[in-house]
């Protein structure tokens, strides 16, 4: 099944990513579709546009922006999905669940709030 997501949704997406970046606060995945008001597929919607966020930042070389999204369960971490998608990357080697994980997310998270992103995107 092939997901994507409008012009309007992405640029909406980019937007939500940058007030949380200037406010140095994570989303979690619910709030963010409720934010976005996504159609369903929703998940797989928002899920697929981080993922492809994340290979534009990755080819880049900035830190992943995707990073600021959680899961709103006990780990406050992304999903195992996330983990997937960031090690098919090349940025993080380790178990999706962990200290390995929670530490490299935690320095992700860092990096994120402490970059200045073109606009353009």
């Amino acid at each position: 099944m092939s997901v994507s997501i409008s012009r309007q949704h992405w640029q909406a997406l980019l937007g939500e990513l940058e007030n949380a970046r200037r406010q140095r606060h994570l989303l979690t995945y619910r709030a963010l579709i409720e934010r976005l008001a996504l159609p369903t597929p929703a998940m797989q919607t928002l899920t697929a546009a981080l993922e492809h966020l994340a290979a534009l930042d990755a080819s880049a070389e900035r830190p992943l922006r995707s990073a600021l999204v959680i899961s709103q369960g006990a780990s406050r971490l992304p999903r195992t999905g996330f983990f997937d998608c960031v090690t098919r990357l090349g940025r993080f080697g380790g178990a999706s669940d962990g200290v390995a994980a929670a530490s490299w997310h935690a320095s992700e998270v860092v990096r994120v709030f402490e970059f200045s992103y073109p606009e353009e995107d």
